[in-house]
């Protein structure tokens, strides 16, 4: 079953369920943040993405860079950024058995599912 980190807010996360919903194929939705990642689900989505932890952050965004931006971070310090702040978490992610994606564009999913 596909999973999707989903943000209800985010017209690009609600664009991925419509072509989830259209597909007709099992998902099942995560809401992050109301319920954050832990560090080691972090870490294995990390590694199904192919990502460095920076590559996960949504880095427009004010929280960042009032809080992190421009600070020499470790890779775990950017996994406690991202757990502790989950709005920092780039959506919508598509996971798949050991595969994942950011579907940004949302059509990226066409190809993935």
């Amino acid at each position: 079953m596909i999973q999707v980190y989903h943000n209800n807010r985010c017209g690009k996360s609600r664009e991925a369920i419509k072509i989830l919903e259209a597909s007709g194929k099992e998902f099942r939705i995560i809401k992050y943040l109301e319920n954050p990642p832990t560090s080691n689900e972090l870490e294995t989505l990390l590694a199904k993405l192919n990502y460095s932890p920076l590559e996960l952050v949504r880095q427009n965004e004010s929280l960042w860079k009032e809080n992190f931006k421009g600070k020499n971070l470790s890779n775990k310090e950017i996994i406690k950024a991202l757990v502790e702040n989950p709005i920092l978490i780039e959506r919508p992610i598509a996971i798949f058995e050991d595969k994942a994606i950011v579907a940004r564009p949302p059509e990226k999913l066409n190809d993935f599912i």
